[in-house]
């Protein structure tokens, strides 16, 4: 069990660079890696359960003590991603699977690592843990919907497919994983520092194959889509903070909403696009995922050596709140 969690601990260290790598196996053999694809989803409802069991009853407690925070993190989270999705997409003139994808990468709840880069960067990690959470809760209603709205006009959507989809690849293993806690906290407990492992490498497995199913696709327009996932990161990172500070948050609480509104959950991104659309589509959440874990250790490196100046509300609850990483 100890080799088990240095190994977990390790690949949580190096996981922005172990995603990379995976994007990097998926270019060099793809025929190989691209035979992962039909089992993205699997590997999604696996990582998500690891995520249920991280979280806690007293994770949604926030809401309640501090809704305008929450509250407005969410908000955010659906209305400022998907807008810049669709956005940048059509700027960047994408063709209508690009379109597809990028919107889908919006309209995904909060990223599932986003926890861990707001507790490096001595954010609220209580608020965000509790939006990562009621954003993942709502994705079931609210994604297609945006999806739908959004992209539309470029490919058929059909909503109700999506919303199944992520019933059975987030919802229901998310809530199984929360139950399974309650029942049996104490082996549960004992395994929590190893869930990292699992969740690396499932993440790592689906970018290799949404990667290597777009080999061709990667190498000839990869740099385009490249620019559009930085800028809707960048920007998304930017804006939320912007939220925070419009909304009168403290500073802690304005880095925990940059953070998860910037990052988003891009392996539920992948599944859905390669389950409803084509390997194509997948492409911008592939390598959203890339780089948002490397944006987000930036930041967070940049935020770890500066103290928020007016840190009130919900700092002391960060320090009992579970950080560990969700991915």
């Amino acid at each position: 069990m100890t080799v088990i969690k240095n190994i977990a601990d390790f690949v949580g260290r190096w996981f922005a660079l172990l995603v990379l790598a995976g994007a990097a196996v998926g270019l060099a053999i793809p025929d190989q890696a691209a035979l992962v694809a039909p089992h993205v989803s699997l590997l999604l409802g696996v990582i998500m359960f690891g995520m249920g069991l991280t979280m806690r009853p007293v994770d949604f407690a926030i809401v309640a003590r501090h809704p305008k925070a929450v509250v407005l993190g969410v908000l955010a989270q659906y209305t400022v991603m998907p807008l810049l999705g669709w956005g940048i997409a059509h700027a960047l003139g994408l063709p209508p699977l690009l379109v597809v994808g990028m919107v889908l990468v919006g309209s995904a709840p909060g990223g599932t690592a986003s926890n861990v880069i707001v507790y490096l960067a001595r954010g609220d990690v209580a608020l965000s843990v509790a939006m990562t959470s009621i954003s993942t809760m709502l994705a079931p209603f609210v994604t297609p919907l945006l999806v739908l709205g959004l992209a539309g006009s470029s490919l058929p959507v059909s909503a109700s497919d999506l919303f199944l989809s992520i019933l059975q690849v987030v919802l229901f293993p998310v809530v199984a994983g929360l139950l399974l806690r309650m029942a049996a906290k104490r082996f549960v407990e004992r395994i929590l520092p190893v869930l990292p492992l699992v969740s690396v490498v499932g993440i790592v497995l689906v970018v290799a194959a949404v990667v290597g199913a777009n080999a061709d696709a990667v190498l000839s327009t990869g740099l385009l889509v490249a620019l559009a996932v930085v800028l809707h990161n960048s920007l998304g990172l930017g804006l939320g903070y912007l939220v925070g500070v419009v909304g009168g948050m403290p500073e802690s609480a304005r880095r925990a909403v940059s953070v998860e509104v910037g990052m988003q959950n891009s392996g539920l991104a992948a599944a859905l696009a390669t389950a409803h659309f084509a390997p194509l589509a997948a492409l911008p959440a592939a390598l959203f995922s890339v780089w948002h874990n490397l944006s987000g250790a930036l930041v967070a490196t940049y935020w770890a050596r500066r103290a928020p100046r007016d840190a009130t509300g919900t700092e002391e609850e960060a320090a009992s709140t579970d950080a560990s990483p969700r991915d």
